[in-house]
């Protein structure tokens, strides 16, 4: 566990507290080829999920893809609730390649979140992170 520096002053004053961060990992299963990199997002809000856009976005990650498994490190974060989307970017253009709006590269969400007509909501993908490391696995889907 790795806590949080201890609350200043002004903090206290504010009455903001200060919560303990742990760290949080993750394995993702099912990459096709090492091509390309794979591009993750924690999201601690349904408005940052699954796009990665506005307010709520805790961190980006990218890592180079590699044929079956790979390794996330989100290092320590606070205390609370979170939703991760990814996508494996074989083409290293920087975003998810889709054809009539299915994507043509592989994806993922905590959870495995099913996907039905379009992305899982916050709620279906979403775990706590507690008071103790957190660890997850994803798969990684591919339609194409």
């Amino acid at each position: 566990m790795v806590a949080a520096s201890p609350a200043s002053a002004d903090d206290a004053a504010k009455g903001e507290a200060t919560l303990a961060e742990h760290d949080l990992a993750v394995t993702v299963n099912g990459l096709r080829n090492a091509r390309g990199k794979v591009m993750a997002c924690l999201a601690s809000t349904p408005a940052a999920f699954p796009n990665c856009k506005g307010p709520g976005v805790s961190r980006h990650l990218v890592v180079a893809a590699a044929k079956g498994t790979v390794e996330l490190d989100f290092g320590p974060v606070p205390e609370g609730t979170y939703a991760i989307s990814l996508f494996h970017d074989e083409n290293g253009n920087g975003k998810l390649d889709t054809m009539m709006m299915v994507p043509r590269e592989g994806y993922g969400f905590s959870r495995d979140a099913a996907v039905r007509f379009g992305p899982p909501r916050f709620a279906a993908a979403s775990f706590a992170v507690g008071n103790a490391p957190a660890r997850q696995t994803l798969k990684v889907r591919y339609i194409f």
